[in-house]
Parts: structure tokens; sequence; C-alpha cells
């Protein structure tokens, strides 16, 4: 397997301590992709951008960039006064503060990457790094990056630190606008005792994201082999899956008789922490 690939680098700074870090994707997506053809003659097709008041196509050199403030009405923008507005501390990145472990939120992520030392940054990554494991914080900082400034939160990972590019909280939506208040909601012992039950067969004792395959991604790969070997493909229909309204009913037919003779698994009084 090659070596991971960098795909930025910078220095984080937290006070008087800076640290030359290098950032690294945190996965590899894999999956199929198509091209739009003209289903005539087979041949792929281009984007064009058209005017729909001079009914023409429009070159990019000839776009200029514009903000809707109010309804087809713009402002426009040249590519120096955009430039102009952009943050000027490129690649550099600040811890401001260091927030307990417990008050990070998941939903706060936009996206993770892998955090790495640089060249003479070793040691002080790795005294960060244990440091705040051992005290349980993350820190908070600001990521100049691409001309913004992206809020980004460093979390201590597997002796080492990762680095996630957080929303704003003007970004977030609220979680109880979705969610009605559980006392809105009349749930019997009999109902939860069930629920337990059910959820107790199906827990396993570790997760294991190897035993899961993007099995999508698989038939389309299979039907791309046949394809190109000149074999048709054949159409499978899904079976119509059956479904029961009444939860209690559906808790019932989904447990196993054995499961419902022995007893039911007790609930965690405090969430264990990784």
């Amino acid at each position: 397997m090659a070596s991971p690939r960098a795909i930025g680098s910078g220095v984080i700074s937290c006070g008087l301590v800076s640290i030359p870090f290098r950032i690294y994707s945190t996965a590899s997506v894999q999956s199929t992709s198509f091209n739009m053809l003209h289903e005539r003659c087979k041949c792929r097709c281009k984007q064009q951008f058209i005017c729909p008041t001079c009914q023409e196509v429009v070159e990019r050199i000839d776009m200029i960039k514009g903000y809707e403030y109010a309804k087809d009405q713009y402002v426009t923008f040249t590519e120096g006064e955009l430039k102009s507005l952009q943050a000027g501390k490129l690649d550099a990145l600040e811890i401001v503060e260091f927030v307990p472990e417990d008050d990070f939120d998941v939903l706060s992520v936009e996206k993770s990457y892998f955090l790495g030392p640089d060249k003479g940054g070793e040691k002080s990554y790795q005294l960060f790094a244990r440091a705040m494991r051992e005290m349980e914080v993350v820190g908070v900082g600001r990521h100049w990056t691409r001309g913004k400034v992206q809020l980004v939160l460093i979390q201590p990972y597997r002796g080492g630190l990762i680095l996630h590019y957080a929303f704003y909280e003007n970004e977030r939506r609220s979680f109880e606008e979705i969610v009605p208040a559980k006392d809105a909601i009349d749930i019997k012992e009999p109902e939860i005792d069930l629920a337990r039950r059910f959820i107790g067969s199906m827990t396993s004792p570790s997760f294991r994201p190897g035993k899961y395959r993007d099995e999508y991604e698989d038939r389309v790969r299979a039907a791309v082999e046949l394809k190109v070997a000149g074999k048709e493909v054949s159409v499978q229909v899904a079976p119509e899956r059956v479904t029961i309204l009444d939860v209690f009913e559906a808790l019932k037919r989904s447990i196993s008789p054995e499961v419902l003779k022995g007893p039911p698994p007790k609930p965690k009084s405090k969430r264990s922490k990784k």
C-alpha cells in the first residue's frame, strides 16, 4: 500500500508554541461514476452556460460574479475585489481555547482530517496530544485556508490528533425543531421492555466495519463487467416490504420466542466513554 500523501500543511500556533503539521484525508471514497451521453451517438455531452436574456452561450471569460441581494437584483464583484476580502493568514491554524471533551458535539463537525506532525514538530505534537488526552479537552481554533477563516476543533485520537472542520452556530439547525419533546410521548413499561429485548437480540460486542460492503457498488461494477463483455444485465425487482404501523406488534414479531422468554437487558446507567 502506498504511503499516505498529505493534502496540506501549516503551523499550529497556541500562545508562543508552534507545531508544524500536515493534513491527511481520513478516507478514500470508492464509488462508480457515470457520464451523461447523447443517446443517439453515445458521445459525452458538454455543459454550457446559456444567458436566458441574450439567448446565447456564454464563455467563462465573459462571466463575472454577482450576489443576489433581492429577487433578480445583483451587485457584481471583480476578482480583485473578492481577493481583497479574503483572509490573509494562509495555512495558519490558531488555537484560541480548550474546552471539555464532553462538550464535543458530533453534529458540529462538517468534515474531519488526520493531523500529523511535520518535520521538526514531532515532540511538540506528541506533547500536546498526550496532555490533551490526559486532560480530556478539545482545542478550539481558527484555520486560515483558501482565503477563508474556518472554525476548527482539534481532538486527541489514538496517540495523535485529528482536525475537525466545524459549522458556525448560525449554520447549525436545531434538533428540537425536528424531534418532539420526550415527555409528549406516552411510553409504557412493557413497550420499553420489549424494545430492550429487541435491541439486545441484535447487539454485537463491537463495531467491525470490515463485515459491511457497499452492495449497490458491487452490483454496479458487476453489471459494468457484463456490459463490457457484451452480455445482458437482468433486471431484478426488489420484494415488497411489509410495514407494520403498530410498533408493539412489530417488535413482538421481530423477536424470537427464546429472547422473549429470557430476562430483559438492563439499561446502562451511564454511557461509557472511549
